[in-house]
């Protein structure tokens, strides 16, 4: 096999031009898919992080079985009492895989400065909890003033449109209304904490954060909407789903639970229409490849007909004329796969020390963008073309194998 290859890198040489115009071609096609997938990589990271701990869903979310269709109409039935949510978040944190359960509760309703209305929806929230699970992340979106605080139960955060709109800045004061869980209005003085910027045009105008406490005074209730949980592991999500369900069932508490994935109203359609770029992307790629490997092969079949019907004549089988040139493809999809990863490296290097900043769809302000290094993708890619290489290679020359042995010799 060491002769063989070494024969059909030889016979690459021979035409040095025409083979580095492929190689790099084949080259670029792998740094562009590679750098693609480095980015949609680190965008799915990114995502996950922003679903679990940036909208504060958490790993797993604990509802009363039957919230997601008739919540909204009868609130009261399918909430957890004070008693449940307990108890709940007692049976939850026995779990050593569970770094948090708490409670949450959602409110919808009109905030008003004393001259202008506006509809505003809030979550409430244990702010030492809410700490805990945006971790990190709230240095990504800094609040102007304070944040929630849990001794200053009326204090609220508001986000920068709506702030702007009504006028409400840190230490302003204002008032919310809304409907208690018996169907009754209520309303509440509230002071501004903070102003924040919830990072989406669609919810700058409109979303505001509650102490937990306050919500249910607002509601005029004592229950708990969700049980949201954050684990050590997020890999074991799944498994911890399964195993909560069936703890709780046992201890006879009606509930379902629902995966950050499923809650996240932005993480599905993006990660398909990301797959679907790379899809796109690597098909171009994959025709480029197979293409220019075909007329490079092609040429050089072309040129070496008399040597094709010498080694024919020789006694070398038309199995083993195909297998020479697929050899030489395999050999120009490596090198040109090599050449690739050397693109990649250092276009990766330049975009992590001096990472191109852009606004998203639905973004207000301009993130980094940053490209991961996976080492397993660029395994797999290079195989991948060596393969695609060695398969366009062996096109033309099973076509070259076929000749009449006389033909082939006689050729001009």
């Amino acid at each position: 096999m060491m002769k063989w290859m070494k024969l059909a890198f030889r016979n690459i040489l021979r035409n040095r031009r025409r083979s580095f115009v492929t190689m790099v071609a084949i080259g670029i096609g792998f740094a562009a898919i590679s750098l693609y997938y480095g980015y949609i990589h680190n965008v799915y990271n990114g995502l996950e992080i922003m679903a679990i701990r940036g909208e504060g869903l958490g790993n797993l979310r604990i509802n009363r079985a039957g919230w997601q269709e008739k919540g909204k109409l009868e609130p009261e039935k399918y909430m957890f009492s004070g008693e449940d949510t307990q108890k709940i978040i007692k049976l939850v944190g026995e779990e050593k895989g569970v770094m948090l359960a708490t409670p949450q509760i959602q409110v919808t309703g009109i905030v008003t400065n004393g001259i202008v209305s506006t509809v505003f929806i809030a979550q409430g929230v244990v702010p030492r909890d809410d700490k805990i699970i945006k971790g990190r992340w709230t240095e990504y979106f800094p609040v102007i003033g304070q944040r929630l605080s849990d001794d200053k139960r009326y204090g609220v955060e508001i986000t920068k449109d709506l702030s702007k709109y009504l006028d409400l800045t840190p230490d302003k004061d204002g008032v919310v209304m809304a409907p208690t869980i018996s169907g009754q209005m209520n309303a509440l003085d509230i002071q501004v904490n903070g102003v924040y910027d919830s990072g989406n045009d669609f919810s700058n105008d409109k979303f505001m954060r509650f102490n937990y406490y306050f919500a249910q005074s607002l509601l005029d209730t004592q229950s708990a909407e969700r049980i949201v949980i954050l684990l050590k592991n997020w890999e074991e999500t799944e498994n911890m789903r399964t195993l909560l369900l069936a703890k709780l069932k046992t201890a006879g508490i009606d509930c379902e639970i629902k995966t950050w994935k499923e809650l996240s109203m932005s993480f599905s359609k993006q990660k398909a229409f990301l797959d679907t770029m790379f899809m796109f992307l690597f098909s171009i790629v994959l025709v480029i490849v197979i293409m220019t490997t075909v007329n490079t092969m092609g040429m050089a079949i072309l040129e070496r007909t008399r040597e094709i019907g010498t080694l024919r004549a020789l006694g070398l089988k038309r199995k083993g004329v195909s297998v020479l040139f697929a050899l030489e493809g395999a050999v120009l999809g490596f090198l040109g796969s090599l050449i690739g990863i050397v693109l990649h490296t250092c276009v990766w290097a330049i975009v992590k020390v001096n990472p191109p900043k852009y606004i998203p769809p639905g973004f207000s302000k301009p993130v980094s963008m940053y490209v991961d290094m996976v080492p397993l993708m660029l395994v797999v890619l290079l195989l991948s073309l060596v393969l695609l290489s060695m398969v366009a290679a062996i096109i033309p020359a099973r076509r070259a194998a076929r000749q009449n042995i006389v033909d082939a010799l006689g050729h001009v």
